[in-house]
């Protein structure tokens, strides 16, 4: 249901802004359903057909409300999401996103505006919400669904799969995939900076990062070393709302192995073959979550004897599993390891490799290629996790940390202690004569 605008005298009004994709969305929402048991009002606004992803009655969805917010806009911008790689699906993929971030910047001011909204909470991927909350002056912290993007010279970039490399060779390495990356984002980067320019504000990326607070549901021990985290970064464990129970079918005592490619690559029907395949050759039974992505016909053809389900609660079916085989979607690794078993990671695009590679240096995976896992890789390396004790003592240690972290209760407290009571709502720096231009949040 869209939003009045109308919003309960004396509380605060949070934009949630993000990509209209689940992976994005859902622990966002958690995010927001804490804040709003804080007394917030808590709005997410995006394309009209995103509506179904706000599952959660104590947070409101509120339409762009603007002719380019049109029936099968979201399909588009899904499809292009779902081939991410290759010289074809990679330009056409950051071209899509270019796009969507366009429509946001175009329709979000007057969106935002006419919610009464006074603060935002902008997703760190999707640059429109903090460029536009600094257009309206509103404060705004920034959130980090996915790996920490903030770039240092000897840290990899974030898209690429390459291992942790300290010294001089990776320091080159690094920086000679920064300059590629750069230059494929450029229509992205282009478009922010090009509305940045139009709204007089200064167009350098750094200042789409919150200096109030950034908050990642990262843990600390995933992520690769790094030496200059601004002081407003903060890591944290997972963004969950609490699920039911969900209970197996178990018709025998073989275990049972998760088999996932998240909310975007779910048609795959060969890579679950190869999935439930390696489970049989190894005594164990797939379980498979395809988000629909399957027909009926593709799902009972699956070698095996899988149980398959378009949807299960996978914070829950992960419990009952031993391992599980993942693309590497980082809200799927984070529930595997909240559930203490050892990952087959099979990155296919976006942060995926570089989440794999996370995963092998702290040992808590095996990765397998697209490419290997086609051609009989899966076996070998799903009885590696299963019989190897080192990966499950690994996963094992991060689910002791998700276990004691605080989640979204945790990181609901600290963005409503960022943005602080209503006389400092708006920062000094952003409190301007008319006419004059913020920066920063």
């Amino acid at each position: 249901m869209e939003s009045s605008g109308h919003v309960i005298p004396g509380r605060r009004h949070i934009a949630i802004i993000a990509p209209p994709t689940a992976g994005h969305i859902n622990p966002l929402v958690a995010l927001g359903a804490a804040l709003a048991a804080t007394g917030s009002e808590i709005t997410v606004v995006n394309l009209a057909e995103a509506a179904p992803l706000v599952a959660d009655p104590a947070v409101r969805f509120a339409a762009l409300d603007h002719p380019a917010d049109r029936d099968g806009g979201l399909a588009t911008y899904m499809s292009a999401l779902a081939r991410p790689s290759g010289p074809i699906g990679l330009p056409r993929m950051i071209r899509t996103s270019a796009a969507m971030t366009r429509l946001l910047l175009d329709t979000l001011p007057a969106a935002l505006t006419r919610l009464g909204v006074d603060a935002v909470i902008a997703d760190s991927v999707e640059p429109a919400g903090a460029l536009v909350a600094r257009h309206l002056r509103l404060p705004f912290v920034t959130a980090v669904t996915g790996l920490p993007l903030l770039r240092e010279p000897m840290v990899p970039p974030p898209f690429l799969g390459w291992p942790y490399r300290p010294g001089v060779i990776g320091l080159n390495r690094n920086r000679g995939g920064y300059a590629v990356s750069d230059l494929l984002m450029k229509p992205i980067t282009g478009t922010v900076a090009g509305y940045a320019r139009l709204w007089g504000l200064d167009p350098d990326p750094r200042y789409q990062w919150s200096d109030r607070l950034q908050i990642a549901q990262c843990p600390a021990g995933l992520d690769f070393p790094r030496a200059a985290l601004p002081p407003s970064f903060r890591y944290g464990t997972p963004w969950r709302r609490c699920e039911p129970d969900e209970r197996l079918p178990r018709e025998d005592e073989r275990p049972l192995i998760f088999c996932s490619l998240g909310s975007l690559q779910g048609a795959r029907r060969s890579l679950f073959a190869a999935m439930t395949r390696a489970c049989a050759a190894v005594g164990a039974r797939a379980v498979v979550a395809h988000g629909g992505g399957l027909s009926d016909r593709e799902a009972a053809s699956l070698p095996g004897d899988p149980l398959v389900r378009a949807f299960l609660l996978q914070t829950r079916v992960l419990q009952h599993c031993s391992a599980a085989i993942l693309h590497g979607g980082f809200n799927t690794v984070l529930d595997a390891l909240a559930a203490g078993i050892p990952i087959v990671a099979v990155p296919l695009g976006f942060e995926q490799p570089a989440t794999a590679a996370r995963l092998a240096r702290v040992g808590a995976a095996c990765v397998v290629s697209s490419r290997d896992a086609g051609r009989g890789a899966l076996e070998p390396a799903l009885r590696r996790v299963l019989t190897d004790p080192s990966y499950r003592r690994a996963a094992r240690l991060f689910a002791t940390e998700i276990a004691a972290g605080g989640g979204a209760n945790e990181a609901a407290a600290l963005v409503d202690a960022a943005f602080g009571g209503w006389a400092d709502a708006m920062p000094a720096t952003l409190r301007r004569p008319t006419g004059e231009t913020a920066c920063a949040a």
